[in-house]
């Protein structure tokens, strides 16, 4: 979450804040696309899986399942984009599965200027920009064209008008003049176009007509004949302007319409405002009366009040320092009391140590037994001192038989001699 806050910061820092919804923006392109390549046939059906919402990539919801959403769907995107690539299982590694994925996308020629961990969230705008980058070659690989687009027609309400025959409209006084026929070429900015030759004979004629005499300019028609000539004709003469909801004049009239209704309510509308704010006027005026009055009866009382609060106060001070005292004499005295309670402690097992006879009775049990062992260890010493002394007189008997038969002389004479 942090990592998406600073993100848009960043974002907001570099291009605007729109960017901080551009992932919104893709992840809707993205399901068209897939539209476009029928997922929902081809993919969503065959794995029995749930439909993507338009912003399902943009918004983390649950990282696992839009992680295996993420894998299956651009395994899916590589397939149909010719690839030779296997559908990954919910126990397959992630980083095996990702690193196969962005080595799929760089053989397209796409840069992955960012970590592969990145991906492992299953949403934000990494993992819509690689499933994009895959959409669009998956695209290039079915041959799939984008279209012209096809803009509806706006349906103008017009007014009904009932066209006679006899009546001549404004678009055919102008084609009159201009020379414009219904099998003239259609031009984009639709502006009437002069005839030049038509113009060229007009002049002509008309300088003819002034080089004629004067007498031949002289008429001859009865009136009676020249009007009901113009009562014929007369029908035929009148203009009729069709009203065109694009046009200015019809834009001003309904400003002028929508000014003078205007006009007209406020002027009903602003006796009552006046009267209201009259009304708002008087209340205050009573509020602040009132208020003045509450205040001078009430001041001594306030003033006691305050006194009041001001002693409490004080009072509460006064409360808290003694309290601190208080709270600092109990520690002492848990303190002193847990000090009495060893030193109580060590008097009574000096106490049961003293009046005890246990160890008395142990001491003389040791020097009982010392004695035996002691009698014991002189009894072996004798024995091995016996040992020794006939170990001794053995040896010295075997070296006087030793002496003698080595010396056979003196063993012929007695030993007197």
């Amino acid at each position: 979450m942090s990592e998406d806050k600073k993100r848009g910061e960043d974002a907001v820092e570099d291009g605007g804040p729109g960017l901080v919804y551009m992932p919104f923006v893709v992840n809707e392109e993205l399901v068209d696309k897939l539209r476009l390549l029928s997922y929902e046939t081809e993919f969503i059906k065959p794995l029995n899986m749930k439909s993507m919402s338009r912003h399902y990539f943009a918004i983390a919801t649950n990282p696992g399942e839009q992680f295996f959403m993420f894998t299956s769907l651009a395994a899916w995107l590589l397939r149909t984009a010719g690839k030779n690539f296997e559908q990954p299982q919910e126990y397959d590694d992630p980083n095996a599965t990702i690193s196969s994925i962005i080595a799929e996308v760089k053989r397209f020629n796409y840069s992955v200027d960012f970590p592969p961990s990145k991906l492992k969230q299953g949403c934000g705008e990494h993992c819509l920009y690689v499933l994009d980058r895959l959409a669009d070659e998956a695209l290039k690989h079915t041959n799939f064209r984008w279209g012209r687009p096809e803009y509806p027609e706006e349906e103008l309400e017009e007014e009904n008008i009932v066209e006679d025959d006899a009546e001549l409209t404004l678009n055919k006084v102008e084609d009159n003049i201009f020379g414009m026929h219904d099998d003239d070429e259609e031009f984009e900015d639709d502006e009437p176009m002069m005839d030049l030759e038509g113009l060229r004979k007009l002049n002509l004629k008309s300088n003819d007509e002034k080089s004629k005499p004067e007498e031949i300019m002289e008429s001859t028609t009865d009136a009676a004949d020249w009007k009901l000539e113009v009562e014929r004709v007369l029908p035929q003469l009148k203009v009729t302007i069709r009203t065109d909801n694009k046009d200015w004049r019809v834009h001003v009239e309904q400003m002028h319409q929508h000014k003078e209704g205007i006009e007209t309510s406020l002027i009903e509308t602003k006796s009552y405002l006046d009267k209201l704010h009259d009304e708002i006027t008087r209340t205050l005026e009573k509020i602040n009366s009132r208020e003045k009055y509450i205040n001078n009866q009430l001041e001594h009382h306030l003033v006691e009040f305050r006194g009041a609060q001001d002693s409490l106060a004080e009072t509460k001070e006064r409360y808290r320092q003694a309290s601190g005292g208080v709270t600092e004499r109990s520690r002492l005295l848990a303190e002193v009391t847990e000090e009495l309670e060893k030193v109580k402690m060590e008097m009574e097992d000096r106490g049961s140590s003293m009046t005890d006879g246990a160890p008395l009775v142990k001491i003389k049990q040791s020097i009982t037994q010392l004695k035996k062992e002691n009698t014991q260890m002189d009894i072996r010493q004798g024995v091995v001192e016996h040992i020794l002394l006939q170990a001794k007189l053995k040896d010295k008997t075997s070296q006087n038989k030793q002496a003698h038969s080595t010396n056979p002389s003196s063993s012929q004479y007695p030993a007197s001699y």
